[in-house]
């Protein structure tokens, strides 16, 4: 699907986006570039990578590739590195990697917990803190994909919930300590999203449905491009005064 546009806002900026294989990372990458940004695309996934740089080419901007395992920190390092390296400086950092896994929290396996806690906040820490020299230097920002489940607790989720709710802390705690400076830090929590992750979910033999069903919505599951609109609009100067923010985009899921 081809982004809907509402201008070239990121024409002469460079950004760098994890999880870009696929859902929303790809989504946010080819929304950048239609806009005309220069971006890396990180993501383990190498065929994914690939089929996101085609989906691009007919971009006003330009998408390049690496394969980037945001659990390792030097992996982290060297991808910032790398582009600052291709495009000359780095605008805009995109935080989208993530994994779910649904579990009973007593079935949790040690690696489980030190997987997702790897993708979904070490990544996403150890990226900002690479980037934030460059940013700051570009006056630039960074943007965290964080979740609902960061604000609210859903069953067979614990280890998810908790990660995204550190995601918010790192947004926020980043805003406050770079506030007297133009790096902005916000981050968006969308809800169900059409994606891989939720595509192959598998829930517990003895899921409890009703608990389920508390947190979802008489409504159609987002899509990428709506996320990677919003996205667009955080990193752009129109939103140049929001900051430390966690915005919602789950269809009203968290509103009461």
């Amino acid at each position: 699907m081809s982004p809907t546009l509402t201008g070239r806002r990121f024409i002469g900026r460079n950004a760098l986006v994890t999880g870009a294989a696929s859902g929303i990372g790809r989504s946010v990458v080819l929304r950048l570039a239609a806009e005309g940004a220069s971006v890396l695309a990180c993501d383990v996934d190498a065929a994914g990578l690939a089929e996101t740089e085609k989906l691009a080419t007919d971009s006003d901007g330009t998408v390049r590739t690496r394969v980037t395992d945001v659990r390792d920190p030097a992996e982290c390092r060297a991808a910032v590195s790398a582009a600052v390296e291709a495009f000359g400086s780095l605008h805009v950092l995109g935080n989208v990697a993530g994994i779910l896994r649904f579990n009973n929290v007593a079935d949790v396996s040690e690696q489980e917990y030190r997987s997702m806690f790897a993708v979904n906040t070490d990544g996403y820490f150890f990226l900002c803190q690479a980037a934030i020299p460059h940013l700051l230097a570009s006056r630039g920002n960074i943007v965290n994909i964080a979740s609902n489940a960061g604000v609210m607790g859903g069953a067979y989720t614990v280890v998810y919930c908790m990660t995204k709710g550190a995601v918010i802390q790192l947004t926020r705690a980043l805003a406050m300590e770079f506030l007297k400076t133009d790096l902005r830090v916000n981050a968006i929590a969308p809800g169900g999203t059409q994606t891989n992750i939720v595509r192959t979910a598998e829930f517990p033999a003895d899921t409890d449905w009703e608990l389920i069903g508390r947190y979802s919505l008489p409504k159609p599951l987002a899509t990428p491009e709506q996320i990677a609109a919003l996205f667009a609009f955080v990193a752009s100067d129109e939103a140049a005064n929001i900051n430390g923010a966690i915005l919602a985009s789950d269809g009203g899921l968290t509103a009461g």
